[in-house]
């Protein structure tokens, strides 16, 4: 049965390890939310072992990086992996099939500053999708639009209809950055499907992305609890290997905050169910 919890202390006596999201979790992409850097403070004092586990498009130095700029100090966390730093290494490994069978041109569908994720590698980065054999997503750029999908469509219908292969490196369909709603890669990603076009998602909730991070936090899998915001990747991924998930309500499904019974439907209709939800990750 699922607990509705004001905070999360309670949850932090019952487990030893905790995999957390970062946006709409402890940052909203521009500061931390109120009570998630105390929150971490006590579970550090606490000798709980946490791994940040996110969907952000670029290596985890670099989302790091961010944190500490937001005065998120490194010692506040055991690990963090981003789908961004999995993106890096399955280009350079070409050990999964579809990244495998990728040409050596790529072409980056994002912004600059999330080019990290194949800086360093043996491809070639190419202007557009004509000159490409596969396509790099991170994301809407800000020179284009965040909030609106027809920008980026002439390219995802180039790129379909040349067959190109896509790597999406967050799946994520939607981020709440500074209190606005803006487009993922994921949304990218669903659309270029639904056109034709052939991705590999890297990322939760695909079961890969946590054999790693379980390796790191180095606890037995019933005493891991897994914290999100998002039903479809934080909740629906935990699931996909076995642990159990508490639900923060105030980042992109902020409409069932307060609203147990809505959170608990919407939870049903997902087929998914989280152990409990707390109103933000705060003690």
């Amino acid at each position: 049965m699922m607990q509705h919890l004001s905070g999360f202390a309670a949850l932090a006596q019952r487990y030893d390890g905790f995999i957390l999201d970062l946006w709409g979790v402890i940052h909203d992409g521009v500061t931390p939310y109120p009570g998630a850097v105390d929150c971490l403070e006590r579970l550090r004092a606490a000798k709980r072992r946490v791994v940040l586990l996110s969907n952000a498009p670029r290596r985890s130095a670099v989302a790091q990086a961010a944190m500490r700029e937001m005065g998120i100090a490194d010692d506040l966390y055991t690990d963090l992996l981003t789908s961004g730093e999995a993106t890096w290494l399955a280009l350079r490994d070409r050990s999964d099939p579809f990244v495998a069978g990728l040409g050596q041109r790529l072409y980056h569908l994002g912004p600059p500053r999330d080019r990290n994720v194949f800086e360093g590698l043996p491809y070639t980065d190419v202007a557009d999708p004509e000159s490409a054999d596969f396509v790099v997503n991170t994301g809407p750029d800000e020179t284009r639009s965040l909030t609106d999908l027809g920008e980026y469509e002439p390219a995802l219908q180039i790129a379909v209809a040349r067959g190109l292969p896509m790597v999406c490196a967050n799946p994520d369909l939607e981020v709440i950055r500074g209190g606005i709603v803006a487009l993922c890669a994921g949304r990218l990603a669903q659309r270029y499907e639904a056109l034709g076009g052939r991705v590999r998602w890297i990322g939760k909730p695909d079961p890969a992305i946590y054999a790693p991070v379980l390796e790191r936090l180095a606890v037995p899998k019933a005493r891991v609890l897994a914290v999100g915001d998002a039903l479809r990747t934080d909740i629906a991924g935990a699931a996909s290997v076995g642990i159990e998930s508490c639900w923060v309500l105030g980042g992109i499904h902020n409409e069932v905050r307060g609203r147990p019974e809505a959170a608990e439907a919407a939870a049903r209709a997902a087929g998914l169910a989280p152990i409990a939800t707390v109103p933000e990750f705060a003690w």
